[in-house]
């Protein structure tokens, strides 16, 4: 059976290579009123500023959503903002919109702000990058057509800014959700020219991912190949399509128990490359979640059934173990599901099967 395809993405226009991070924040008349309300807004003024190629502090998201937060009028927080345990705060899907609030809805200075709560979600080699990714497959109303919510209260024990949209879930918790990477699942995705891509997938931002995960596949012997290769992927089912097992075996595709020392080593240097884009506190995070599970128990698949252009080059493959799954489902355009967890079990996940 053929799993379900996406009927919920819709092609977007060309990507604006003109559009990067520092360029809005030149060209934004937003960015006047941003920088003179510093006085009424703490740290909003030096937020504003372009940061030219200094890297963002690790830190700098959390400080920006207790800023926005504080920034919030009572019409906004009625909107946006809910207790920290909402069932909202749990989900996941490759193209939906967690209020019906979007970043156009707030005032210039809020939405440069939040603006750079995602950005700084992101790796300095990779931000502006994924921000016209965004851009793009948003279409006309571009990033500015997402989404936020805020759970629970920003400088108090517990909370989580996510923005989600079209080929976006980003979160943000400070640490708050304890044992989960990124603070939960989250999804990335890209259509770069065109709904259905070629096998190339030219000009998509997060093709090289695949890319490196097939150089890890044509090291493998026949008897390797036969046992990472299957016919479908798992479907796409929003929150359910990133539930763990804990399973050490048994799980889809070749363990890397199976592996030889220089496979290991490429597979190692995939799950860093699936990290690149993001921050390095997100990236140190999820492979200690990962090395402290076994990393000989992760499992490598490959679907050929899923092959754009019968090329062998696999468009869909995932990364599963006993507390994470990485699905990079690459037709017609590439999806991309994460979750990284401490453990599979802990206490009222709803994250597990």
């Amino acid at each position: 059976m053929n799993p379900r395809p996406c009927p919920d993405c819709n092609p977007a226009g060309k990507l604006d290579d003109s559009l990067t991070r520092r360029a809005f924040i030149k060209q934004s008349a937003g960015s006047a009123a941003a920088l003179s309300a510093g006085a009424l807004i703490p740290g909003l003024a030096e937020a504003a500023k372009p940061k030219g190629t200094q890297p963002p502090s690790d830190s700098s998201s959390e400080t920006l959503v207790k800023t926005l937060y504080d920034s919030l009028n009572d019409g906004q927080r009625d909107a946006v903002c809910f207790p920290f345990d909402h069932p909202r705060r749990l989900e996941v899907d490759n193209n939906w919109h967690i209020t019906k609030t979007a970043v156009s809805d707030f005032a210039r200075d809020q939405q440069e702000m939040i603006r750079e709560i995602f950005m700084g979600l992101h790796s300095p080699e990779y931000a502006d990058k994924v921000y016209r990714q965004v851009v793009h497959d948003s279409g006309r109303k571009g990033f500015e057509s997402s989404s936020i919510a805020l759970f629970g209260e920003p400088g108090e024990e517990k909370f989580e800014f996510v923005l989600t949209g079209r080929h976006c879930t980003r979160r943000c918790d400070g640490d708050s959700v304890k044992g989960a990477a990124f603070g939960g699942p989250i999804f990335y995705g890209h259509a770069a020219e065109s709904f259905n891509e070629g096998p190339k997938h030219k000009g998509n931002v997060y093709w090289f991912q695949a890319k490196r995960a097939n150089e890890v596949f044509q090291m493998f012997d026949g008897k390797q190949r036969e046992m990472a290769l299957l016919d479908y992927g798992r479907r796409e089912r929003g929150t359910d399509t990133v539930k763990l097992t804990g399973k050490k075996s048994g799980l889809d595709g070749i363990p890397v128990s199976e592996l030889t020392s220089d496979q290991k080593d490429l597979t190692r240097k995939v799950m860093h490359d699936l990290l690149a884009p993001f921050r390095e506190s997100d990236r140190t995070e999820s492979m200690k979640y990962v090395e402290a599970n076994g990393f000989d128990n992760l499992h490598l698949a490959f679907y050929q059934m899923q092959d754009i252009g019968d090329d062998g080059v696999w468009d869909v493959w995932q990364i599963e173990g006993p507390s994470m799954v990485w699905y990079f489902r690459g037709k017609p355009h590439v999806h991309a599901w994460a979750h990284i967890r401490e453990s599979a079990f802990e206490s009222g996940d709803p994250f597990n099967a």
